[in-house]
């Protein structure tokens, strides 16, 4: 007669991640400028970047660089593809 061993399992239930919110950013571009400039700004102001359109822009999670990618223009609609996503920072989860 052989023994067996059983091994009962808890399932302890695990959050979903449908619940937690990411804060995206693309930055298609930076500039800086003086003070004065800033406050005189006002609608219809054009900042210009240091970038250009060929330019790839920067994906941010929640202030985090998580990818690289490219703007994308179809009629009115605006988005980005994701070309590269960059690799974990040291000491980030």
């Amino acid at each position: 007669m052989r023994n067996f061993a059983f091994v009962r399992a808890v399932v302890c239930p695990v959050p979903t991640l449908d619940k937690v919110s990411v804060d995206l950013m693309v930055v298609l571009g930076t500039t800086t400028m003086p003070i004065h400039q800033v406050m005189r700004l006002s609608r219809g102001a054009i900042i210009e970047l240091d970038a250009t359109e060929a330019d790839e822009v920067k994906i941010l999670a929640n202030t985090l660089p998580v990818a690289s990618g490219v703007v994308l223009v179809d009629r009115n609609r605006i988005a980005v593809e994701v070309k590269q996503m960059l690799p974990k920072a040291v000491g980030t989860r």
